[in-house]
C-alpha cells in the first residue's frame, strides 16, 4: 500500500494550520493553530500531513492556508 510509504516520502510543500474548528471530528488534539506541517500527499479535498502524533493523517484543506 502506498500510504504506508508516505511518512518517508519527500515533502511536497509546507502548509500552516489556520483553524481546528471541525464540524464532525475532533482535530484540535492532532493539529495546532499556527504550526506548519509537511504535506506528504494531496487530493482535491484532503491534505495528508505529518500531524502532532508523528504519523501521516488526512485532513480537509479547510484547516490550512
Amino acid at each position: 500500500m502506498l500510504n504506508l510509504k508516505w511518512k518517508d516520502a519527500p515533502t511536497i510543500r509546507k502548509v500552516k494550520c489556520v483553524n481546528t474548528n471541525a464540524e464532525k471530528y475532533l482535530v484540535s488534539n492532532v493539529l495546532t493553530v499556527g504550526k506548519e506541517y509537511e504535506v506528504k500527499n494531496e487530493t482535491e479535498e484532503f491534505l495528508f500531513v505529518i500531524d502532532n502524533t508523528g504519523n501521516v493523517g488526512g485532513y480537509y484543506k479547510d484547516y490550512f492556508e
